[in-house]
């Protein structure tokens, strides 16, 4: 690793910012996965887009599809794709603690740089707060690798910002994706903003956590490479412009591609986001394939319906 155990937090203070991207896995037909086809998107959304870090199998990389054998092999993957050029978080979430832990010591054999784990779902309502101390705790113990934690709602319940900052006390608790109501997130900044990354997977909300939360990282989603091209990198730049203090032209240029957000919005059908973002992978170029039982594929009128807002929306392809 890049860093001990006890120098996880500095360094990823140091390290961990710009804007990361949660990466779908592409599957070929017959659902093995598509290895040049990742490389390839790794390789663009690198160099001609500028993306600094990934979350690998995630719920956007649909690890609840994959053995814990192809989750290993999606993150060798992707370390050797970034190869130095970006960063990488792995997704070691599981309802087992064998197979969290598991994972965990791949990614930091592997060379990973930081590993997530999402709030597991309880079959228990008595002391929560204790037991989610106590699963942080236990993998942390195991490895030295820097983690983040994940709250979201399809856990069933959301971790409080009051729990979140006495997780933020553990050595190597680095960061937390908190995909929670805005307040939330707000508070815990205040609360332990000094021993914890804390981002959301909001795009819409990015610029203005930058401006008035002083956030550094965007931990993430995919519109860092849905909404951007090698020849429109809007996302990139008023990013770097609102890190500039430049929040005017970042505002106007965060508010241009309001267009193709809604593009993006009103044709995905609510129940197959992973197959509707993979086909405007397949729109802009990129290698999008198919999606795993229990994930549903697009029918041809949906397909039909995203192609001509993708055309619609105004994002430059050259």
């Amino acid at each position: 690793m890049k860093y001990t155990r006890k120098d996880a937090k500095s360094h990823a203070f140091a390290h961990m910012r710009g804007i990361w991207a949660a990466a779908l896995m592409p599957f070929r037909d017959d659902l093995s996965i598509d290895e040049d086809g990742f490389r390839a998107n790794m390789d663009h959304w690198i160099t001609d887009l500028g993306i600094d870090g990934f979350f690998i199998a995630g719920k956007q990389g649909e690890f609840f599809s994959m053995s814990v054998d192809e989750r290993k092999r999606s993150f060798d993957l992707a370390v050797q794709a970034a190869d130095g050029r970006a960063q990488t978080i792995m997704s070691c979430s599981d309802q087992n603690m064998d197979v969290v832990i598991d994972l965990a010591k791949h990614a930091q054999a592997c060379g990973a740089d930081y590993i997530v784990v999402h709030a597991p779902i309880l079959h228990f309502f008595k002391a929560q707060d204790e037991t989610l101390i106590r699963y942080y705790e236990t993998i942390a113990a195991a490895v030295d690798i820097g983690i983040a934690l994940w709250s979201h709602p399809d856990s069933g319940y959301l971790m409080s910002p009051a729990l979140c900052n006495r997780l933020a006390d553990i050595d190597n608790v680095v960061a937390i994706k908190y995909s929670v109501p805005r307040p939330m997130y707000a508070e815990l900044t205040r609360l332990a903003g000094d021993r914890i990354i804390v981002s959301t997977a909001s795009e819409e909300e990015w610029l203005d956590n930058i401006l008035e939360l002083d956030w550094r990282l965007y931990l993430c989603s995919s519109p860092p490479y849905l909404i951007q091209t090698a020849a429109d990198r809007r996302m990139r730049r008023y990013t770097d412009l609102a890190f500039a203090g430049r929040a005017d032209e970042a505002r106007a240029i965060r508010d241009s591609l309001d267009p193709v957000r809604r593009a993006l919005r009103e044709t995905r059908p609510p129940e197959k986001p992973h197959a509707h973002q993979k086909y405007w992978q397949t729109l802009l170029g990129q290698t999008g394939g198919r999606v795993r039982p229990p994930c549903l594929e697009l029918t041809h009128a949906e397909r039909e319906a995203t192609r001509k807002a993708f055309d619609a929306c105004g994002l430059r392809t050259a």
